[in-house]
């Protein structure tokens, strides 16, 4: 399955509107479009790695969720609690998201409405920074001995150790 993650900043007016435009867009084009708050990603690594697990699950038959953004969402957020999960997802006023699609499209089209969508389109959202330490430390519950252990450039690692942990706490 191809994976492509467009990211950048988008001031949201009406969400359910705004989640239709990407469900149209996925069954448009027979794949899935989920839209993450970014500021609660250390990097694409972060959501390539949940997208991948999302991916296994089902194909293992083991997912939590019914559909594959939504199973997305639980591996990138380091649950299998679909409430605790939406609280990584976009919300009325600004964000810097991340927009991923999944699936088998052989065209550039999904990618070109998706990132139309957006105000701008830029990758450096996506990418771990200091900004976004404290709310990925409450988020992902770091605790103050972890990073002891660490250094400060490892958190983004802390974070992947929740997602590759969601298939052990089943």
């Amino acid at each position: 399955m191809n994976i492509q993650i467009i990211s950048g900043t988008i001031n949201i007016t009406d969400l359910p509107e705004f989640l239709k435009k990407l469900t149209d867009i996925g069954k448009g084009h027979n794949i899935t479009v989920q839209a993450v708050n970014s500021d609660l990603i250390t990097g694409s690594r972060h959501l390539i790695f949940a997208v991948e697990k999302a991916i296994r699950s089902f194909g293992s038959c083991r997912n939590i969720a019914n559909n594959l953004g939504m199973e997305i969402m639980l591996y990138a957020a380091g649950t299998r609690q679909i409430e605790r999960a939406l609280g990584l997802g976009v919300r009325v006023g600004e964000n810097r998201v991340a927009m991923v699609l999944v699936g088998e499209n052989g065209t550039d089209e999904p990618v070109v409405l998706v990132s139309e969508l957006l105000d701008t389109v830029d990758p450096t959202v996506l990418d771990y920074s200091v900004a976004k330490r404290g709310d990925i430390l409450d988020y992902f519950s770091i605790t103050h001995d972890e990073l002891d252990a660490v250094d400060e450039g490892n958190i983004p690692e802390l974070v992947l150790e929740r997602v590759a942990l969601v298939d052990i706490i089943k």
